[in-house]
């Protein structure tokens, strides 16, 4: 008798719910993601009057904005207070940041800022096709946004390892990340040839149909700072961050670049390792 009750009064007692603060904590962070839309869309404007650095200052306010889209996800799972209001209120908040921002900037950096005495003919017929292929960018963001959230259990057509999860299309902070990336890579400087706005337009019209793709891109799920070695999780990401933060051009470029181009890759791969099975077979 005397041990059941000791067993008893040792036992957990029920998972206590998270106080209604605590729900409040992820709503905050995306907060700070609207807000850095918001701000990358004023600076947008602003450097179409002429301040070109206020480029450079949206694209940047674009990179804060992946950070905290990542860390309020986190927060929510962490802290237990995942809500349907905070799933709505984030895909909301990532059309603004990462569809209407992003739209918004590459095509006044790109396309809007080009010398009119420069090749005005081509210049002519380039700026219509940079505000369809922006428009593309944001419609497909979007869609990419409402497939994600309509989707259980989403397998890619180029399936990876088994068991490990992987994103169907590139997720949208991704793929603003490359225009902000490239526009940070130029500090801000907006083109003025338009030739190379050619360039700018097949990245933008490529990342957007990355978006809407059925390739996988990796999710980086599997990585976790409470795992069996998180000493060395946090020396990683220390170093990391000291490596953006000191080559924030080259480096962010190299990560947003290299992640759009191992989805091609991976689906390259899988075609042609597919193909050969069929030869075999």
């Amino acid at each position: 008798m005397d041990t059941a009750l000791q067993e008893l009064e040792s036992s957990p007692g029920p998972r206590r719910r998270p106080s209604r603060g605590m729900y409040v904590l992820p709503s905050v962070f995306t907060a700070g993601n609207i807000a850095a839309g918001f701000y990358a869309i004023t600076e947008s404007i602003r450097g179409a009057g002429g301040d070109v650095s206020a480029f450079n200052r949206a694209a940047l306010a674009i990179g804060f904005a992946i950070v905290f889209d990542g860390v309020d996800g986190r927060v929510a799972r962490m802290t237990r207070t995942t809500s349907d209001f905070g799933k709505e209120l984030d895909s909301l908040a990532d059309v603004v940041t990462f569809g209407v921002a992003p739209s918004v900037l590459a095509w006044i950096w790109g396309f809007r800022m080009l010398d009119p005495a420069y090749m005005p003919s081509v210049r002519a017929e380039i700026v219509p096709l940079g505000i369809v292929a922006c428009f593309a960018f944001l419609i497909c963001g979007a869609c990419r946004l409402a497939r994600f959230n309509i989707s259980v259990n989403p397998q890619p057509r180029n399936p990876g390892r088994p068991g490990r999860k992987y994103f169907v299309g590139m997720p949208i902070p991704a793929g603003a990340g490359v225009i902000a990336s490239v526009i940070h890579l130029y500090d801000g400087s907006p083109i003025h040839d338009p030739r190379v706005s050619i360039v700018w337009l097949l990245l933008i019209a490529g990342t957007g149909f990355l978006m809407v793709s059925s390739w996988r891109f990796w999710s980086g799920k599997e990585i976790e700072s409470s795992g069996r070695k998180p000493f060395q999780f946090f020396v990683l990401m220390g170093l990391a961050i000291a490596v953006i933060w000191r080559f924030s051009e080259v480096a962010l470029i190299s990560i947003a670049l290299g992640y759009l181009v191992s989805g091609v890759l991976a689906r390259l791969a899988y075609g042609w390792g597919r193909r050969r099975r069929l030869a075999k077979g």
